[in-house]
């Protein structure tokens, strides 16, 4: 029986994993803040941090005048184009605890990438050669994805990917309900959400076909759409049209799908020109994505990766390269995929039994590159991410 000491740290040890990077890529983003002359709090609710602190101050009929979308315009559905998950958590926090708006949006933020290292890490020991070192080093990896920045802004990433790291979680252990419940909660916070309903409504269906586990996954297939597409539908019902949010979001946006021609043209760009270094870096991170998949596909074809992580990941990342829109955010709409580092984080876990060093040192490099890019884009970046 383990000591209980030893109990309690391997209890933590994923919250403190997260924090202690987290912490460090917040110190980096502070010093840069203020080297550059500006304030945190003004950079920590920049962009759509304005409109998600807007809709939880004054809801969907109060936001502020002042904010309009990327083109510079604004009509009265414009705010619809953002989620109310999100909004509502931290409404609800600071109506609870009294704390300002800003404050009561960054605990929130910070509570939720807790919550989802903890799903995270179990991942990490669920799959196929995984373990707890495994789970821990896919904390610090998904702590570290390039554009983590906003695992510490007023942006829903984070409660999102605590949404999908539990309800693949309960993919995995059959427990249909709670994967549903948690796939219906994640789809009131991002459209991203279309991949971990995909992989849900798909995983149900083949247990179905496969008379496993009774009724139970039915449970799923009736939960998991009620999130996502209720919130669309709500909307179609505010504009006049089924499809009133992608209309949002293409005017205002320039968000559509085009099959990734855009995401080409504009890579292309800035390749032969290289305009700037996050333009570059945010390249360098759709490139790597590129180069999981297809590890990741290695991995899930021999069955090492489960095909449900798998294809959760692979939508993501299509659904982010194949749509048109602020070039800028395509780093920052990868960090959903974080079932794409399984792979990495399990042969890095093997590999600290033999080159400790090395690991340690590959794991700080990613880290220290991570805060940087990070830093630098909310820093000195002048355009929206």
């Amino acid at each position: 029986m383990l000591p209980q000491a030893a109990v309690l740290r391997a209890a933590l040890a994923p919250a403190v994993v997260y924090l202690a990077v987290r912490a460090f890529s917040s110190a980096v983003l502070v010093l840069l803040v203020g080297a550059n002359g500006d304030r945190l709090d003004d950079r920590l609710d920049a962009w759509d941090g304005h409109w998600f602190l807007g809709i939880a101050q004054g809801w969907y009929g109060d936001v502020p005048l002042g904010l309009v979308d990327a083109s510079g315009g604004r009509t009265a559905a414009t705010p619809l184009a953002f989620f109310p998950g999100y909004p509502a958590v931290v409404a609800t926090v600071r109506f609870v605890t009294g704390m300002p708006m800003l404050a009561a949006a960054i605990v929130v933020t910070v509570g939720a990438g807790v919550v989802a290292a903890y799903g995270i890490a179990r991942l990490g020991r669920a799959v196929p050669g995984g373990s707890a070192r495994a789970g821990l080093i896919l904390v610090a990896l998904f702590a570290s994805a390039p554009m983590a920045v906003v695992l510490s802004m007023a942006y829903s990433e984070a409660l999102f990917c605590a949404g999908a790291a539990w309800c693949l979680v309960f993919l995995l252990e059959r427990r249909w309900t709670a994967a549903g419940a948690c796939c219906l909660a994640a789809g009131l916070v991002r459209p991203t959400a279309w991949a971990l309903l995909i992989v849900v409504v798909a995983a149900a269906a083949v247990a179905v076909y496969r008379r496993e586990d009774g009724a139970r996954p039915w449970a799923a297939i009736a939960l998991a759409p009620v999130g996502l597409l209720g919130y669309l539908a709500w909307v179609g019902a505010r504009t006049g049209s089924p499809t009133g949010w992608f209309t949002l979001q293409a005017v205002g946006w320039g968000s559509r799908v085009d099959g990734g021609q855009a995401t080409l043209r504009w890579a292309g760009s800035v390749l032969a020109s290289g305009p700037s270094i996050f333009e570059v870096g945010t390249i360098v991170a759709l490139a790597g994505a590129a180069v999981l998949l297809v590890v990741g596909l290695r991995e899930a074809a021999a069955a090492a990766l489960p095909w449900t992580l798998y294809c959760y990941g692979a939508i993501v990342v299509a659904m982010d390269v194949g749509s048109a829109g602020v070039m800028a955010s395509k780093a920052r709409l990868l960090l959903p995929a974080f079932t794409l580092l399984i792979p990495v984080a399990v042969a890095l876990a093997t590999f600290t039994e033999r080159h400790r060093v090395a690991a340690v040192g590959t794991l700080v490099g990613v880290v220290l590159a991570s805060a940087w890019f990070g830093g630098y884009a909310v820093a000195i970046w002048p355009a929206a991410i």
